[in-house]
């Protein structure tokens, strides 16, 4: 069964998408492993700051399975996608790893391309998966940020989800 990692964003309502994301996420695939949340300034745009995270899960099902229920939980959530990635949103859930998979065609792109892109992104991977190898570069998650160039300006959140002390 593969280890799954999804990236987790908003920055509109990010506090109750958030909590929202994590409860879905949880309801559909079990307990997670949750990485600290981190806020950072909007890249590429003029928008109100980000909260982001990354979630790791074990499951049965197929990358088209997960990557198809990610997209009509962001759609739940009021996502609504106009073509200009750089925009604010409700939710953003992507598809980081999927075990081991290395794919990059018209449906699928993994390992996800913004880990070794942004700070937002790599720091929560590497908090909660250290010493998982990154199956294109052949460094593990915290050499990878060891070596991070980008390290944009984010803060850990003090922010609580449910069952959780």
């Amino acid at each position: 069964m593969p280890r799954v990692y999804v990236g987790i964003g908003s920055n509109i309502d990010r506090e109750t998408n958030i909590r929202g994301a994590v409860r879905e996420l949880t309801g559909r695939y079990g307990p997670l492993t949750l990485s600290p949340v981190y806020e950072s300034r909007a890249l590429g745009f003029e928008g109100g700051d980000f909260y982001n995270l990354v979630a790791g899960f074990n499951s049965v099902e197929t990358i088209e399975q997960i990557k198809e229920w990610l997209l009509q939980t962001e759609s739940r959530f009021g996502r609504r996608r106009q073509g200009n990635p750089f925009c604010s949103r409700t939710l953003d859930l992507d598809l980081l790893l999927y075990g081991d998979t290395v794919q990059h065609d018209d449906k699928v792109d993994l390992p996800h391309p913004d880990i070794l892109r942004y700070a937002f992104v790599l720091r929560p991977l590497a908090d909660i998966a250290p010493k998982l190898m990154h199956p294109e570069a052949g460094l593990t998650c915290s050499e990878i940020w060891k070596r991070f160039n980008n390290k944009q300006d984010m803060q850990k959140v003090d922010f609580r989800f449910e069952n959780q002390g």
